[in-house]
């Protein structure tokens, strides 16, 4: 039904764009046909009065007679002959304009139906038909990507949600049952497991503005010294319980860039560090200016990477030892959430390392000041 529907729509416009070029084509014919018959026998009067012709002859009334018959069978010869070719026109003019029409309506009714593969063909048949077809891609483009996104996005929540819900799930059991006594160490257990959740749910926030481009971004001039000290004391604790020595090595110059933001990756490149090096091995900070931009390196001496990992570490959820426990090797986000952080800067973030076991080194790149100007930045709010 829905396709008679369409096909009866795409008709009715086939037959108003067939009768209105039929119609200006009649128009202009009877128009001239009128202002002939009108204009034509008078002129033609006074000019055979002009040679000397009587105007009440019969000779003068035969050849104005003449005139008018000839006039009207030239004229409707011209409109029957004009009508074929409008016809004709019209029913070429209306096939080129249907099948692009066609196209771009099936496509709609794909996508509406949740198929976000539709594409209409840009097959060069008019610029305009050409601009609305590439619109019509790049959105379809756009809601696949962000169908992905959600598809791949509620997979991800499921997977990542399992574990610790399960372990406060049994926790809670055993203790209505009175398996485990509600002690110390319960509390801590659930409260633990409270706390990943809902880290958890701040990561993927944080992952899906990154894929779809909604970070809001707050850059000013800011000494790259003042990005680094907070992030370095922020887990320099943690650094001393694991027995991992933590240095720092940084020219003096100037970056813009968003001090949160820039906290958030270089947390997050400090935490992915401690998690991969042993006790008793050294995390490294360095930071100079280069003119491709402000580099700032993180290298350790741990686990190090194979080459198919250097750009697999960025993918959600993606584990370079994938025998570590959750708990142990973190949700997988970090490093997905400051690459992204670091592409919306302007800049970029890669890895690199000799091998497994050797260490590995993270390097941003910020762009670097080139005024002591404040400015904000608004990245698709």
């Amino acid at each position: 039904m829905k396709r008679l529907r369409g096909y009866i729509v795409r008709m009715r416009w086939a037959t108003r764009t067939f009768l209105t070029q039929a119609l200006v084509v009649t128009a202009g014919v009877v128009t001239a046909a009128l202002v002939a018959i009108v204009v034509g026998p008078p002129l033609f009067h006074d000019h055979m009065q002009q040679l000397g012709h009587s105007g009440g002859s019969l000779e003068m009334a035969h050849v104005e007679q003449a005139l008018v018959a000839a006039a009207v069978r030239s004229l409707g010869l011209g409109l029957v002959v004009a009508l074929t070719l409008a016809i004709g026109l019209a029913w070429l003019e209306t096939n080129r304009l249907r099948r692009p029409l066609e196209q771009l309506t099936a496509a709609a009714a794909l996508l509406e139906a949740g198929d976000y593969t539709a594409r209409v063909p840009v097959a060069g048949q008019s610029p305009e038909f050409d601009a609305v077809g590439e619109a019509f891609n790049d959105m379809a483009n756009r809601l696949h990507s962000t169908e992905e996104t959600r598809r791949r996005l509620l997979s991800d929540v499921a997977h990542e949600l399992r574990t610790p819900l399960a372990t406060l799930s049994a926790e809670l059991e055993a203790v209505i049952d009175k398996v485990v006594p509600w002690d110390d160490a319960s509390q801590e257990l659930l409260t633990v497991q409270a706390v990943r959740l809902k880290k958890i749910a701040a990561d993927l926030d944080d992952v899906s503005r990154a894929e779809e481009g909604r970070f809001t971004l707050y850059t000013q001039t800011q000494a790259v010294g003042d990005l680094i000290e907070p992030a370095v004391a922020s887990v320099f604790g943690r650094y001393a319980a694991k027995g991992v020595a933590l240095s720092v090595d940084s020219d003096p110059f100037f970056v813009v860039a968003d001090p949160q933001r820039v906290g958030q990756v270089l947390g997050n490149l400090l935490d992915n560090a401690l998690r991969h090096t042993p006790a008793g091995g050294e995390v490294r900070i360095a930071a100079h200016p280069t003119t491709g931009g402000a580099v700032i390196a993180v290298t350790d001496t741990g686990d190090g990477l194979t080459p198919d990992q250097f750009t697999k570490v960025f993918e959600r959820f993606y584990r370079a030892d994938a025998a570590r426990t959750r708990e142990a090797s973190g949700s997988g986000i970090g490093l997905t959430i400051a690459r992204s952080l670091a592409l919306a800067h302007g800049g970029s973030l890669s890895a690199t390392s000799p091998g497994p076991g050797k260490g590995s080194t993270f390097t941003l790149i910020l762009p670097l000041a080139t005024a002591q100007v404040s400015e904000r930045i608004l990245i698709d709010s």
